[in-house]
């Protein structure tokens, strides 16, 4: 398993950005693909998108996709989510997520093995 420390969370004005970070510790070898969920209150844990490791494209959901962007360095072991355009709605606790199954559908929380703590993203004027 790796371990997973989220960061760059905050309250932000609608319209403008936030870029989180995720490092990964531990067997990073292993990593399959990595992912991005949020979690709104009262709400279940969606999807926000994923990216494969060895992989250059990343798969968005449809209420991310054109305004969020997910990026990675290899080589300091570290995701980004890099967020634009934020709306109120984007409002939740976002985690990142890590996988060593090859076959486990990305898109499903479940098929993710380990998880960090999260970060809170607040957006209102």
């Amino acid at each position: 398993q790796v371990q997973l420390v989220e960061s760059g969370g905050g309250l932000v004005q609608p319209g403008g950005s936030l870029r989180l970070s995720c490092e990964v510790s531990g067997r990073t070898d292993r990593t399959y693909a990595m992912g991005w969920f949020r979690q709104a209150p009262g709400k279940e844990r969606s999807l926000v998108g994923f990216v494969r490791w060895s992989g250059v494209s990343a798969f968005y959901s449809d209420s991310v996709k054109g305004r969020f962007t997910i990026s990675r360095d290899n080589a300091k072991n570290t995701m980004f989510l890099q967020m634009n355009s934020l709306k109120p709605e984007d409002t939740a606790i976002y985690f990142c997520a890590a996988t060593i199954r090859i076959l486990a559908p990305l898109m499903r929380p479940d098929s993710y093995d380990s998880w960090g703590q999260g970060t809170q993203v607040t957006v209102s004027s």
